[in-house]
């Protein structure tokens, strides 16, 4: 077995890996990262250029990032596959969370879904 498989098989077994967040709203950044920390996971506020195995969620606030939607999905696809890619937003801003659905990301939430689910997403 090669290191690299042995490593992601260690972050599986474990439940450890990565979770990267694009977000700007900083207070719910830190909230997020104290639940992605709690249950084992290393944070980090982008996406790597390298070494995207790890990453286990990534997370689209679409309120701050939205306009990345269509761009995130691509470059998941690309560094990342085995990411789950959840994006979240206002429920009133019906449009952001229905361009991110086009886009290719299944899960879209609203605010309160996400903050609710939140313990549940990384267990």
């Amino acid at each position: 077995m090669s290191e690299a498989s042995q490593h992601e098989t260690s972050d599986a077994q474990r439940g450890t890996g990565c979770v990267v967040m694009l977000s700007s709203d900083l207070m719910f950044v830190s909230r997020v990262k104290a639940v992605a920390t709690k249950a084992g996971f290393e944070f980090r506020g982008r996406l790597p250029d390298d070494n995207a195995d790890s990453i286990r969620f990534v997370l689209l606030d679409l309120s701050t990032q939205g306009k990345l939607a269509s761009e995130i999905v691509a470059q998941c696809a690309e560094r990342c596959p085995q990411a789950r890619l959840i994006a979240y937003g206002p429920h009133v801003q019906v449009d952001k969370l229905d361009a991110a659905r086009q886009a290719g990301i299944a899960t879209v939430m609203t605010n309160g879904q996400f903050s609710s689910q939140l313990s549940q997403i990384f267990s």
